[in-house]
């Protein structure tokens, strides 16, 4: 699976953000229950926390793609 990358103008980055970022989710609600299902894996772990801060090369797999942050 290659992985997407999605640039960052400055971090740390949350990860709802992120998401929105990345075009996974249209809106904070949409993050806000797909990270509470324990859909979302940053740097291969489920994350539970929409405000979990991103740093550069931090990898979300979401809906069966990898993003990384650059």
């Amino acid at each position: 699976m290659s992985e997407i990358p999605v640039a960052i103008r400055s971090y740390p980055i949350k990860l709802g953000q992120f998401l929105k970022l990345a075009d996974v989710v249209q809106d904070g609600i949409e993050a806000k229950f797909l990270i509470a299902d324990g859909e979302i894996l940053v740097n291969g772990e489920i994350e539970t926390r929409r405000g979990r801060k991103l740093v550069g090369n931090d990898r979300v797999e979401a809906g069966g793609n990898i993003y990384r942050c650059v």
